[in-house]
């Protein structure tokens, strides 16, 4: 585990629609600026429902759906370790939330295993095929396409990883029979689940054109030519069919023989943008056991995800570039603390944009961007009024250009806890909403490619996070556990799709349990605030006006919008287990 100790001193009902103006911007544009990409959220808000914090003595599973709540409840009940639960809800998830995760796409996993006291990080995410160079998505001319003819169709598509994830975790720590995990799953998908709402108004935003466009996913999701309805019953034979051969086969049944076979067909096949994967990407893949990045923030100890995931160093910057300023004594979710929020976000990405990519393939300065001393320094630049473009921290014989890719926020993220005081942290995706809406065998394939940088170069330097063979893509998912000082007393298992604001979701509600004690489902419940070294975005909400106002006057340029985030985590009181799921979206944390 890596570990990083920052020191602490004291000083004193809602409904939002994507704008078709951004879609077209974004639509004309090749390389899509810093602000283009923040004004685009490409899995929509949807709604809001207000919610209590649940409690529970046993166990606890949080997710984006209530049918995966519930088949991981069910192995939970059996018996089943964290494990076992986390492949039951990735199971439910690929059918009932297809917009968000699947089978198809990749995942980053924190597990705590109790009895041994150890946690551990399993790297699920896809890697480009072995075929791909840096020029991938360049036309011949030398330029970067427009957004949409890089994120649909086979181009975009690396290859699938996250059942070989689960089934490395589930070898080392399930309990259930692997077969068992489907059962669920198999029996909705054959005798049909009921669409949701926000599945519902997501296919028919139409936000990835794709959709439509793709023979296999416009006849699933636009039956009769008209788009799938909440409330309509949806079966998925063939998803069914190609659970049962993972059920049978284990995770082999979607890299080697028929299945497998399919998938490459579709991809490199594509009607639109065909792709390079092939049997020997899907043969070959393994997921990659990592160490986790730790940091020390106040009494706390915060875990999550290293290279190629950004999110766990970003996340840990921003904490320790806060340290000074005693988050703690100042007013929930006030104007002075999210401007000092802002400010260290700023200097964090401006560092992520630079330095951190697929630890494999280049060198990312893990130890140099988490020292006590560099942030230290680079705390020095929060002042009073806005710092405008934060610039990444010289560090020795690294010269690289800063990224230019979409990562484009459609993910999912669950937290379980099992009756063992074994915790699982999962943060899942296959990248845009409907992923590449390449689709077969009853499932979406990712579109993962593009959290690559579209351009491998600027001005003769080389981007850290450009597409290399086999390289996987740097990613903004933080999936986080966080524990009490040194015993590693387990406290809170959270995490939250959204993109590259993911990072500042996760934050934002850290902040919210650790510095003003608020229970996991208040501190998910506080406006959101962003700002990826751009412009500072507040949620809309009338509570917010106000702070508008008072970071306009500290020089902050700021625009009020729908941030949709979708956190679910759990905390361990002395009372039990609490746990909260995101009001932006549909799901619920529920336990015994």
């Amino acid at each position: 585990m890596l570990k990083f100790w920052f020191g602490h001193r004291a000083n004193g009902n809602r409904l939002f629609i994507i704008g078709a103006g951004v879609f077209a911007l974004l639509l004309s544009a090749c390389t899509p600026t810093t602000e283009q990409r923040e004004a685009y959220e490409p899995e929509a808000a949807t709604g809001w429902e207000t919610r209590t914090a649940t409690t529970a003595q046993q166990h606890m599973v949080a997710a984006a759906n209530p049918l995966a709540v519930e088949a991981g409840l069910a192995v939970l009940r059996e018996g089943g370790t964290a494990i076992d639960a986390a492949v039951a809800v990735q199971a439910m998830l690929t059918l009932v939330e297809p917009q968000s995760s699947g089978i198809g796409g990749g995942a980053f996993l924190l597990y705590w295993d109790n009895e041994s006291q150890q946690l551990h990080s399993l790297d699920a995410r896809e890697t480009a095929p072995m075929a791909a160079t840096p020029e991938l998505f360049l036309d011949d001319e030398g330029n970067a396409p427009r957004w949409i003819d890089a994120v649909v169709g086979g181009r975009s598509v690396g290859t699938p990883s996250v059942m070989r994830g689960l089934e490395a975790a589930h070898q080392r720590w399930g309990q259930l029979q692997w077969s068992r995990l489907f059962d669920e799953s198999i029996a909705l998908a054959d005798a049909g689940f009921e669409v949701s709402p926000r599945l519902a108004q997501l296919i028919a935003l139409e936000f990835n054109p794709g959709l439509g466009k793709m023979p296999a996913s416009r006849a699933y999701f636009f039956p009769d030519g008209q788009p799938l309805q909440a409330g309509q019953r949806r079966d998925n034979p063939e998803l069914a069919n190609t659970f049962r051969a993972l059920a049978e086969q284990g995770a082999d049944a979607l890299h080697t023989g028929p299945i497998a076979e399919d998938i490459v067909r579709a991809v490199q096949e594509s009607p639109i943008a065909p792709g390079l994967l092939s049997m020997e990407d899907l043969a070959a893949y393994q997921p990659v056991w990592r160490e986790p990045v730790c940091g020390r923030y106040r009494v706390y100890q915060i875990c999550s995800m290293g290279p190629p995931s950004s999110g766990g160093i970003t996340l840990l910057q921003t904490m320790g570039l806060l340290e000074p300023f005693a988050l703690h004594q100042l007013p929930v979710n006030g104007e002075e603390a999210l401007h000092y929020f802002t400010q260290a976000s700023r200097l964090a990405f401006a560092d992520r944009n630079r330095y951190i990519a697929d630890e494999d393939y280049v060198e990312v300065p893990l130890t140099a961007l988490l020292d006590r001393d560099y942030l230290a320094i680079r705390s020095q630049l929060i002042g009073e009024r806005d710092m405008g473009l934060a610039q990444p921290g010289e560090l020795a014989d690294l010269a690289r250009s800063d990224d230019q890719s979409l990562e484009l926020p459609s993910t999912s993220h669950f937290s379980i806890i099992d009756q063992y005081g074994n915790a699982v942290s999962m943060t899942t995706t296959i990248e845009m909403g409907f992923g590449s809406t390449v689709m077969t065998r009853g499932f979406l394939l990712n579109n993962q490619l593009t959290d690559f940088s579209l351009v491998p170069e600027v001005d003769g330097v080389p981007v850290a996070n450009r597409v290399e063979p086999g390289k996987r893509p740097r990613s903004s998912m933080s999936p986080v556990i966080v524990f009490s000082g040194e015993d590693k007393e387990l406290l809170h298992v959270l995490g939250s799709p959204g993109g590259p604001r993911i990072i500042n979701y996760v934050t934002q509600t850290l902040i919210g349990v650790l510095d003003w004690d608020l229970d996991i489902q208040q501190a998910m419940d506080l406006p959101r605030v962003t700002n990826m070294n751009g412009v500072t975005s507040l949620e809309t909400d009338a509570n917010m006006e106000a702070i508008q106002q008072a970071l306009e006057a500290r020089g902050h340029r700021v625009e009020i919008r729908s941030l949709n985030s979708g956190l679910h985590g759990i905390s361990v009181t002395a009372d039990g287990l609490v746990g909260g799921a995101d009001p932006r979206r549909e799901g619920s944390a529920q336990g015994d």
